[in-house]
């Protein structure tokens, strides 16, 4: 009895669902019987049980193969869908540009609707109100990234913390690298880097429908419906100091004399790459 329990990983075959997850993991034995000799009663159900569980073993394996399979071109055809919605977006911009240049008009762009903010100082000389606000924003440490809605709560949050961050409008390029460079996924509260589609889907598939890397950058780039749960499940970016380091913190970016804290807009990209 115990042995069918570790050769199942907990499960017996008397479970309702089978363990397609770790269906090739565990190795199901295999007696071996000299031919002409005479096979115990008990010895006989035990080869009987592993034959039935290494069938069982080969559907589930055979599953979970097609299911990765078609789970992997869907996610291809999702990924070729994004690139054509972000490319007609781009020429729509640059349409218009154009036509309002040519009427001789101001074309105005449209808002941004995805912020990344950087925490830029410590926790020294730190009062409790701000250090509050940065811990709601999970900005815990120096050099810590998030992604964020652009809204008026989240607007007036900023305000009070302004002076220890920096933020602005990352570009998708900026986006694409954060997560493939230093995405880490929070599945079951642990920090799990995201190597894999598996780890996405383990956190955001059943909620979200979200399935693979592609899917949750489409998400936090066009700031979708389920923008908040792909959020969540990226665990702040631990970002590096930046090469050629930061001009004043005791400044602001938009001041005369320059600095760092603030919003720098459509500049972020080029910090976040240095910091990258």
């Amino acid at each position: 009895f115990w042995l069918k329990r570790i050769w199942l990983g907990g499960l017996t075959a008397s479970d309702p669902q089978p363990l397609i997850a770790m269906a090739a993991r565990y190795a199901i034995p295999t007696m071996i019987v000299p031919e002409g000799t005479v096979v115990p009663e008990k010895v006989q159900l035990k080869m009987a049980r592993d034959k039935t569980l290494s069938e069982e073993k080969a559907a589930a394996v055979k599953a979970k193969a097609v299911a990765h399979t078609e789970q992997r071109e869907s996610l291809k055809k999702r990924t070729q869908e994004y690139e054509k919605e972000y490319s007609d977006h781009q020429k729509k911009l640059i349409d218009l540009r154009r036509e309002a240049k040519l009427g001789g008009n101001f074309f105005v762009e449209p808002e941004a609707k995805l912020l990344f903010v950087v925490r830029i100082v410590g926790i020294i000389k730190l009062s409790p109100k701000p250090r509050k606000v940065l811990q709601l924003l999970r900005l815990k440490q120096l050099h810590n990234g998030v992604f964020l809605k652009v809204n008026k709560p989240i607007l007036q949050m900023l305000k009070l913390v302004q002076p220890y961050v920096t933020y602005g409008y990352p570009s998708l390029k900026t986006v694409r690298e954060l997560v493939y460079k230093r995405g880490h996924g929070k599945v079951t509260k642990q920090r799990i880097p995201i190597s894999d589609n598996a780890v996405i889907t383990k956190g955001l598939g059943e909620k979200t429908g979200i399935q693979g890397t592609e899917d949750l950058i489409h998400e936090i780039y066009t700031v979708g419906p389920h923008f908040k749960q792909a959020a969540n499940f990226l665990w702040p970016f631990k970002l590096s100091a930046p090469r050629g380091g930061f001009k004043c913190k005791r400044h602001g970016y938009c001041e005369m004399k320059g600095g760092d804290w603030g919003n720098r807009e459509e500049e972020i990209n080029e910090l976040i790459a240095r910091m990258n």
